[in-house]
């Protein structure tokens, strides 16, 4: 599968409403070109990709919005909204807060938010200018997985002026 056709298909199984098998996310993954952290600063919104994963679901039932990457070393993992619809980091759910790094996954360099506070890593790729694939791994994951897929739609700086909303807001 070439670049081309990886964005295809990534648009086609983000399409899906139900599951989507992780044989065909990772032949997705591995046609996509990589990613410098200082690539995908800002923000970003979030969705994933129902695969069965324990994660799947539970995100969205915490509010997750997205992610914010103010700079390599000011990444906020796991925006939410609260019951007001408002915008905040929810570093307790992410047990603190996160840094952007260059790491080697899967023989590539890419890259990879690393979790303050726990042994998670999320990979990313470049589908275009405005969408990451991401993946998230762990301590204790082993090479077959299972990993939670997931993808970041970059948000326009017009929308978030217009909306008024600042990421981070509430610790």
């Amino acid at each position: 599968m070439n670049t081309s056709e990886a964005r295809a298909r990534f648009q086609e199984l983000r399409a899906v409403d139900g599951p989507v098998d992780a044989a065909g996310l990772d032949a997705v993954w591995a046609a996509l070109d990589t990613v410098r952290p200082e690539e995908i600063l800002g923000e970003w919104k979030g969705g994933e990709f129902e695969t069965g994963h324990p994660l799947n679901g539970m995100l969205a039932k915490a509010g997750w919005y997205g992610k914010s990457f103010a700079s390599v070393h000011d990444v906020k993992p796991l925006l939410c909204r609260d019951e007001k619809g408002e915008l905040y980091s929810n570093v307790e759910l992410g047990k603190g807060e996160a840094s952007l790094w260059t790491v080697e996954f899967r023989g590539e360099s890419t890259a990879t938010m690393v979790y303050d506070g726990q042994p998670v890593f999320d990979h990313f790729k470049r589908v275009d200018d405005a969408t990451l694939m991401g993946i998230m791994n762990a301590k204790g994951v082993t090479a077959e997985g299972p990993y939670y897929y997931f993808f970041l739609e970059r948000v326009a700086e017009a929308s978030q002026e217009e909306s008024g909303e600042v990421p981070g807001g509430r610790s």
